[in-house]
C-alpha cells in the first residue's frame, strides 16, 4: 500500500516516464509510467515497432527503479496493438502495479505466474464495467481486482464515454463512485478482500479530494497537475501550454482512435477541424481502433511532437479542470496541495 492514497495518472507518449514516476513514488504515492508509444519516445524509428517498445519499456522501468524504492506502476491501454507485449514485459520487470483501461482488460490476470508480484487495477467508467471485469477475472482466473480506478468524464486525454455522455449527471463521479463502492463492499463481505475505489478525472486540489472521499473513494488518480512540475518528463513548452490554458481553451476533440479526447485548442487542432489534412504515413498502427487509412493525422506522432515542444505538429491533452493549474511547481508541492488539511 502506498503511504499516501495517490496514483499519478499514466500519461503516455513522453509525458510520464521514469523521472515523474520515480518522483511521485519517492513522495509516497504510486508513480506511473505511460506505455503507449514508449518505443518512439526512447528513440525507436518504427522499423521494428514491437521490439522497440519492449526495449523502451524495459529501459524506462529500470531507470525509474534506480531512482526510487517506492511503488511504481505502468498504464497500459487495452486498445494498444502491442498490449500483450507491454503487459508481459512489465510483469517480467517486476513492476508493482499495472493499471489498464481504454477497453476492457478482461484477461489481464492470465499473464501472471505463481511468483508474480504485480498488482492489477482496471480503469472503469461505470458499475456495469466493474461488475463485468470482476466476474470475468474471478470466474476464469480466480483473481479479484486489487482496486478499481473509477475515471469520470472530466479526465484528460482519451475518454471512455460517448461525447454526449460527458455532461450527463448519471456518468459523473458523484453517481458512479457510490455505486462502485457499494459493489466493493459486497466483494469484501463475500470474499474477504478489500478493493479500494480510486477516483479519477478532474481532481486538482484538496477540495476535490475531500469531495470524492466523501462519496466513498479511498484514493485518487491525478494526471494534469503533475504535468506542470519540474520533474515531469515533457518539454517545458508542453508544461507552459498547460499552465497558460484558460477554461475556454479546453475542448473535446474526435481522436483518430475513435474516442473523444480532451485537449488544449491550438492551431494544429484548428487545422484538423477545418479539414486541413496533416499528411502522414502510418509506421506503427499502434492503436487497434485507429482508422489510420482515413485519419487526418497520426495521434502518436502528434502527441510525441507536443511532448518534445513541437506544437506546430502536435497538441496537448488536459483534464477538464486543467485551467486551474497556473504555475510550474514540484511533485512535492502538487501532493501537498492535494492533501492539505486532510488530517
Amino acid at each position: 500500500m502506498p503511504e499516501i492514497p495517490l496514483i499519478q495518472g499514466g500519461m503516455a507518449v513522453g509525458v510520464s516516464l521514469d523521472n515523474l514516476a520515480s518522483a511521485v513514488a519517492n513522495e509516497g504515492g504510486i508513480g506511473v509510467i505511460g506505455t503507449a508509444g514508449i518505443g518512439m519516445v526512447m528513440g525507436g524509428k518504427g522499423k521494428n515497432f514491437r521490439q522497440e517498445n519492449i526495449e523502451g519499456l524495459k529501459k524506462v522501468i529500470r531507470s525509474a527503479r534506480e531512482k526510487t524504492k517506492g511503488i511504481l506502476g505502468v498504464n497500459i491501454m487495452v486498445a494498444l496493438t502491442n498490449y500483450e507485449d507491454m503487459v508481459v514485459t512489465a510483469i517480467k520487470e517486476k513492476i508493482d502495479v499495472i493499471i489498464s483501461g481504454a477497453g476492457l482488460p478482461l484477461d489481464l490476470p492470465s499473464y501472471l505466474s505463481e511468483d508474480s508480484r504485480t498488482k492489477l487495477i482496471p480503469i472503469v467508467s461505470s458499475l456495469r464495467t466493474a461488475q463485468l471485469i470482476f466476474k470475468r477475472w474471478f470466474k476464469r482466473h480466480g483473481y479479484i481486482p486489487d482496486a478499481f480506478v473509477v475515471e469520470g468524464p472530466k479526465a484528460g486525454g482519451h475518454l471512455g464515454y460517448k461525447p454526449e455522455q460527458l455532461t450527463e449527471p448519471e456518468f459523473s463521479l458523484e453517481r458512479t463512485i457510490p455505486q462502485v463502492r457499494e459493489f466493493t463492499e459486497k466483494i469484501k463481505k463475500e470474499y474477504g478482500k478489500e478493493v479500494p475505489v480510486i477516483a479519477a478525472g478532474g481532481i486538482c486540489d484538496s477540495k476535490d479530494v475531500k469531495r470524492v472521499f466523501s462519496l466513498g473513494a479511498s484514493g485518487v488518480q491525478v494526471g494534469t497537475p503533475f504535468i506542470a512540475t519540474k520533474e515531469c518528463d515533457a518539454d517545458i513548452k508542453f508544461k507552459e501550454t498547460i499552465v497558460n490554458a484558460k477554461k475556454e481553451d479546453i475542448i473535446i476533440i474526435k481522436s483518430p482512435v475513435g474516442l473523444p479526447g480532451r485537449a488544449v485548442r491550438n492551431k494544429f487542432l484548428e487545422d484538423v477541424e477545418r479539414g486541413v489534412k496533416k499528411p502522414f504515413k502510418c509506421m506503427y498502427h499502434c492503436i487497434k481502433t485507429c482508422n489510420f487509412r482515413e485519419a487526418p493525422y497520426c495521434i502518436a506522432e502528434a502527441l510525441l511532437n507536443a511532448s518534445k515542444g513541437d506544437f506546430e505538429n502536435g497538441f496537448a491533452f488536459i483534464g477538464a479542470e486543467g485551467y486551474k493549474v497556473n504555475s510550474i511547481s514540484s511533485v512535492k508541492e502538487v501532493i501537498k496541495k492535494l492533501f492539505e488539511d486532510m488530517q
